[in-house]
């Protein structure tokens, strides 16, 4: 019995090449749509679905391929019984499906789609087909993915089949396409039916990047997935030019440093040690903002991740190859940078792009039994937004540098206390139990740095004692939310010892 494959694709990517070597090995071709015309063109005999059925296309299509002449010769399994019955009512099995679906996902991303473009675009008998197909891979082989052809051809060349093993994995690519597009369907609609709402079921779908070796500790198993679309412009589609394998650490901690860096429209550099920014500065070029923060706290930056904002040229380049450090993440690097650090070839290099998407998007937490979701926390502080509640007001410059070390803060694990002087950190207090003992922590790092030095506290203080600590070192003014019953007896110690305080009605807690 001649062999027969059912071809209906919207990505028609290697489609002429596959389709000749198949017609070549014998196989009869069918066809719907704008497949079946594609394969005309290019010379290739192929029936039409509707010769098969019996039956026109209806419905501007919706309706072509769910029919039983097509899912019985789909879903039939090899054993005589349903052979019988296939003969008996004139099916020929159909022993390869070749489909993938609709354009849902690109159609969604187009500016100004509506919900009608976007419901005609929703895939019926494609997802019937695939799941029909991959159900019966004991018998019939399912290709949803362009990328899968040549590797079908050879083993029909040599083997004269698709061998099982191969099935399986197909079915299991199958019916992982299938999920993926229900889940971009089912996350669309619940932005359309509740803007403003969690959605009721929330599906996240993530494409292997690949193994790590190991997760947090050398005991735990990790992997790097990514999420699908165009990653342009995010951790997950950087490209990696130079070092060794990336650690799960590495990850979080390039993910920690860019989070940093992103934010600043002048030339920004950080340095990252367990996700927290032990030196931060800005400079009148990259070369001057790295050499700043590494200058910020030399003895935490041996071995960190840096984070820059700008593309990395040979002078900056030079400078970073004084000390070890595990990575480096940047929009871009010249030549001269790449062969100033090719000698440290252990040191990893990722450039993440000059396109940079709109931060959006959502964090998950895992719990036991289940999972936290909240949105990232991208709002910015204005100059404006600030609320001066001491007697004393900030200068225009002091208020540009409260507001830098406000953007940083924001990056610190709570409770966290900074210190900044001349858009440099000097002073961090990372994730204590108390807030006076951070600051305690960023003020003794800084030493006599902390004269004239600004604050951010990325909570409110509680008690005064933080503000009577921050005067003892000459911290000249404070930025923090505000909020607390207390708020009067800190602006009355701010007050009393000649200091500036500013509110800014936003907290940044990060736990």
């Amino acid at each position: 019995m001649a062999r027969r494959a059912l071809i209906s694709v919207s990505d028609k990517r290697g489609l002429i090449d596959f389709a000749k070597g198949l017609a070549d090995l014998g196989y009869t071709l069918i066809s719907t749509g704008g497949t079946a015309r594609a394969l005309k063109e290019a010379g290739i005999d192929v029936t039409y679905v509707s010769n098969v059925t019996g039956f026109p296309e209806i419905l501007e299509g919706r309706v072509k391929t769910l029919h039983p002449f097509i899912h019985g010769g789909i879903l039939a399994k090899g054993t005589g019984e349903h052979l019988k019955q296939l003969a008996e009512l004139g099916i020929a099995p159909i022993d390869l499906v070749v489909v993938n679906l609709y354009p849902f996902r690109e159609t969604i991303a187009r500016p100004g789609v509506t919900l009608e473009e976007a419901i005609e675009n929703i895939d019926i008998g494609g997802p019937t087909m695939v799941r029909a197909a991959a159900k019966n891979y004991e018998r019939v082989a399912i290709v949803v993915n362009p990328d899968r052809y040549q590797e079908i051809l050879a083993q029909l060349r040599e083997k004269g089949e698709v061998t099982r093993e191969t099935r399986q994995a197909l079915a299991l690519e199958a019916f992982s396409h299938t999920a993926s597009y229900d889940m971009a369907i089912s996350r669309y609609l619940s932005k359309i039916v509740n803007p403003d709402a969690f959605p009721v079921h929330w599906f996240e779908e993530g494409i292997k990047v690949q193994e790590l070796r190991y997760g947090e500790n050398p005991h735990q198993k990790a992997a790097f997935y990514r999420l699908p679309g165009n990653m342009e412009g995010t951790l997950a589609g950087a490209k990696q030019l130079q070092g060794k394998e990336l650690s799960y650490n590495n990850l979080v901690d390039l993910q920690a440093a860019w989070s940093v860096v992103r934010d600043f429209k002048e030339p920004a550099a950080t340095i990252i040690k367990h996700t927290n920014p032990c030196g931060t500065a800005l400079g009148s070029d990259l070369y001057e903002a790295y050499t700043r923060a590494f200058a910020a706290d030399p003895v935490s930056a041996f071995g960190g991740i840096i984070g820059l904002n700008r593309q990395v040229d040979g002078k900056t380049a030079g400078e970073i190859a004084k000390t070890f450090m595990e990575a480096v993440i940047a929009p871009s690097y010249t030549q001269e940078a790449l062969a100033f650090l090719a000698d440290k070839k252990n040191l990893r290099l990722l450039a993440i792009g000059d396109n940079q998407p709109e931060e959006h998007g959502y964090w998950l937490e895992p719990v036991s039994g289940g999972f936290l979701i909240q949105e990232l926390d991208t709002v910015q502080v204005l100059e404006k937004e600030l609320k001066v509640v001491t007697e004393k007001a900030p200068d225009a410059e002091m208020l540009a540098e409260l507001l830098f070390a406000w953007q940083v803060v924001k990056h610190v694990k709570s409770n966290a206390i900074l210190l900044s002087k001349d858009k440099q950190t000097i002073g961090v207090g990372a994730g204590q139990m108390n807030r006076v003992g951070a600051a305690r922590i960023a003020l003794e790092q800084a030493g006599e740095k902390a004269k004239g030095a600004v604050l951010a506290s990325d909570a409110f203080f509680p008690f005064a004692d933080t503000v009577e600590l921050a005067a003892q070192y000459g911290i000249k003014a404070i930025i923090q939310p505000g909020g607390s019953i207390r708020d009067e007896d800190s602006i009355k110690a701010a007050n009393d010892r000649g200091m500036v305080m500013v509110f800014t009605g936003i907290r940044h807690f990060k736990h």
